[in-house]
Formats: C-alpha cells, structure tokens, sequence
C-alpha cells in the first residue's frame, strides 16, 4: 500500500508539476468545490486527514489566493472556507492533469481489473469507516 502510495504521488507530482499543488491540496480543494463552503473539520473528514494537517494545507492553499478562510457565521470557533475564482481556475486547469496521474498510476490493469481494483479499495475502506484506524481528524 505504502509503495503504492508513493507511485501514485511521484506521478502526480511529474503530471502535475507546472501547477505546484500536492495531492493532499488537490484533494482539499476538490472537496472544497464540490461543498462550495466548508469548515476545516468538514474538509479534514471528507479527506480523511487530521485537523492539524488539513489546517497547514489551507493555510497555504490561501497564500497563494486559492481559498479564503473566514470565522464561520454559525460557530464563531471555526473556519469557513470557500475557494476563491483563483482556486476554481486552477482546479479546472489541472484536472486532465490529475486524472492523467491517477489514471497512470493502475495503467496497468485491464478495464475490468481496474474495476475490480476499485472496487475492492472501496470494500476496505468503507469496513473501516468509523473505526480508530480511520479516524484521522484528530491527532
């Protein structure tokens, strides 16, 4: 899995290089566009990250004028983030990008075992949704 991971990031970082964005800040402003507005805990579960890390991300995802974070009108203790038009640029320019890495990372596999490879990731992740191993948002 560990080795997997590794492939998948160094071929994300040769496809997505001229954008300088990690996985993990892909990952954020992806769920970020789909939700268009979430606090940073919404936004650590939806990527399976700790509070701390996703708060790093976005930190530096809003250096750059990609996301703006704002005390959240409902709870005064928490973020509320939304992408800024610069974000929504980048993401849409880096999305062929993106997919081409993921899509190179199981080239591979046949169709019909990529669907099963899918497939099988997700059994496992849903069996452990919810246990310790899979509670990340808090370190």
């Amino acid at each position: 899995m560990r080795r997997l991971h590794q492939i998948h990031v160094s071929l994300f970082a040769e496809l997505c290089a001229e954008f300088r964005m990690t996985p993990l800040q892909y990952s954020l402003l992806s769920a970020l566009s789909e939700r268009g507005v979430a606090d940073q805990t919404t936004l650590a579960r939806a990527v399976a990250l700790d509070r701390t890390t996703t708060t790093g991300a976005l930190k530096r995802l809003e250096a750059r004028g990609l996301v703006q974070r704002v005390v959240s009108e409902r709870d005064r203790r928490a973020q509320a983030c939304r992408m800024t038009p610069e974000g929504e640029a980048l993401l849409a320019a880096m999305e062929r990008s993106a997919r081409a890495a993921h899509a190179a990372t199981v080239e591979v596999l046949s169709e019909s075992e990529r669907a099963t490879f899918i497939a099988l990731l997700k059994r496992i992740v849903d069996a452990h949704e919810g246990s310790r191993a899979a509670t990340l948002t808090d370190k």
